[in-house]
């Protein structure tokens, strides 16, 4: 799916030990913030999604991917050189993002939402939950 794709990409390349000079706070929070609104768009035409619930995917959204930065801050900054550890704490977020987009979803929202690739996500999450254990 798209949304995890390209939250995977984001964040791996803000974290990841670029070449180019890191971005600042304030593009690190512009590019966040078109990421999001890029998926929220998505989902919306996708699923028909209401307005009160595009306002509770763009909460969601917003917060969790900021805790997941700020998570991955961490893991940068103490130098943190095994990629596992990165993809745990994405793996986390993503889990929690899931979660709280099945409150908010009609049962037919949802069962569109998994396939347009939520399942396979959620699988692979699961298949290295258990690998980490």
């Amino acid at each position: 799916m798209k949304f995890f794709g390209i939250s995977i990409l984001l964040f791996l390349s803000i974290s990841a030990f670029a070449q180019q000079p890191p971005l600042s706070p304030e593009e690190q929070e512009k590019q966040m913030r078109t990421a999001i609104d890029a998926q929220i768009e998505e989902f919306a035409d996708l699923l028909k999604l209401d307005d009160w619930q595009v306002f509770y995917l763009d909460s969601i959204m917003t917060h969790d991917y900021q805790a997941m930065q700020d998570e991955l801050d961490v893991l940068n900054k103490a130098r943190v050189s095994n990629p596992d550890a990165y993809v745990g704490v994405q793996d986390k977020w993503l889990e929690q993002m899931y979660n709280s987009f099945h409150k908010i979803f009609t049962d037919e929202q949802w069962q569109k939402y998994q396939k347009s690739g939520a399942a396979r996500d959620k699988r692979a999450r699961d298949k290295r939950a258990a690998k980490r254990k």
